[in-house]
């Protein structure tokens, strides 16, 4: 395990309610540096914002091209870096392992939806699918398994289910995605884990979701968008100068 695998490992735990872990989302190696000299322990990657960074829709970026975006954004800040990586590609456990370890991240989400097919993966599918990844990083990768219950349309008994699955399989955290808060508690309590909210900063701070059950906070391509957002006036006064 590296010292980086460590570090992630460490701030995920022993935290207060009031104090969750907020993870920002680089899309390329100059936002990557920039939050890292503003300060933040960690960092990880939304695969939606690299994608548009790369002027494609999310889950439309070739494996290939994910791979070298994250390596540029590792490769820019000395802070761990974990990557969104999708359903990994449909690549074998120990190929997927070693191909992100050679990017210089240390963290992996798994999301529990085929790209493929739009739909949910068989929970216990989903968990081997982890327990075979767990087992060729060992101590090395910081695995975030996603689930994907409510944006499918499953019931809170199915993410429970997964939470406590993919915790049995080895996962370090686990991420409902856009689930009701009133359901984060009782994931934690299911898995053990420390629990990954997205905060889309309309109706919950990313404190708020601590004292909700969050341990982790990320934004998806939010910092993106509004980073593109802030660009159009400036745009504006440029071209009318």
């Amino acid at each position: 395990m590296s010292d980086l695998t460590a570090t992630l490992r460490t701030l995920h735990h022993g935290r207060h309610p009031d104090d969750p872990l907020v993870l920002p989302g680089p899309w390329d190696a100059g936002s990557a540096r920039a939050l890292a000299d503003a300060g933040f322990p960690a960092l990880a990657t939304p695969s939606a914002g690299v994608a548009a960074s790369l002027g494609v829709a999310d889950g439309e970026v070739p494996a290939d091209e994910m791979f070298a975006a994250v390596a540029r954004i590792a490769r820019a800040v000395p802070v761990p870096v974990s990557a969104d990586l999708e359903d990994g590609y449909g690549l074998p456990a120990a190929e997927f392992v070693e191909r992100l370890l050679e990017t210089g991240a240390v963290g992996c989400n798994l999301e529990d939806t085929d790209r493929r097919t739009g739909r949910l993966v068989d929970a216990r599918e989903q968990a081997d699918r982890l327990a075979a990844v767990r087992a060729a990083a060992g101590d090395a990768l910081f695995v975030n398994a996603r689930i994907d219950s409510h944006l499918r349309g499953a019931p809170e008994e199915d993410a429970l289910e997964r939470a406590r699955l993919y915790a049995e399989a080895g996962a370090d955290c686990v991420f409902p995605i856009l689930a009701p808060v009133e359901w984060l508690a009782g994931i934690g309590e299911a898995a053990g884990l420390p629990v990954n909210a997205l905060c889309r900063g309309t109706e919950f701070t990313p404190a708020e979701l601590g004292r909700l059950g969050a341990t982790r906070i990320t934004f998806g391509p939010g910092l993106y968008k509004r980073t593109m957002a802030a660009l159009g006036p400036i745009a504006e006064e440029l071209r009318g100068a």
